[in-house]
């Protein structure tokens, strides 16, 4: 289980770097940070990652509680799976949690990291995001390049 310490750093990372945005940063107002390709801009989004808004707020809570649970079980139960596996859900778990405490809090999530160029710009983003999304590469990944051999009940393969 001690793959849920990444969990716990994320949610730790987002949840303090959310609080110096709320308390730092005039809503709105860009920072430069890097040029114009990274500011700082504080926003609250009501809906889902990069502002999707699919039902209401009560859907958004629901469905990122069930998906947190889920995502719990399935690593407490994968303890012998491959540690690639088991980091990138506990990416997705921590920035999942990570912006369901938002929600509980604040009723949105506060978003702050911004990139792009000119007008062509990403939508503000936070840390849960950037935990989730690294999470999903790692693991959409492995399911695309896992070579290994796939288990079969008795470890042999089926003559013919």
């Amino acid at each position: 289980m001690k793959v849920l310490i990444i969990s716990l750093i994320v949610v730790l990372v987002d949840q303090v770097s959310k609080l110096f945005v709320r308390f730092s940063f005039e809503y709105g107002r860009p920072h430069r940070i890097i040029g114009d390709w990274v500011r700082l801009t504080y926003i609250e989004n009501p809906g889902m990652a990069f502002g999707i808004e699919i039902g209401g707020q009560m859907f958004f809570t629901l469905f990122a509680l069930i998906a947190t649970i889920i995502i719990f079980i399935y690593i407490v139960r994968a303890r012998q799976e491959k540690i690639q596996l088991r980091v990138s859900l506990a990416l997705i778990l921590g920035g999942a949690i990570g912006n369901l405490i938002d929600r509980f809090l604040y009723g949105k999530v506060v978003d702050f990291i911004e990139v792009g160029v000119g007008n062509a710009r990403w939508p503000i983003f936070n840390i849960a995001d950037s935990a989730v999304t690294i999470g999903m590469i790692i693991l959409i990944t492995m399911v695309l390049f896992d070579k290994s051999a796939p288990k079969t009940g008795q470890g042999k393969q089926a003559s013919v």
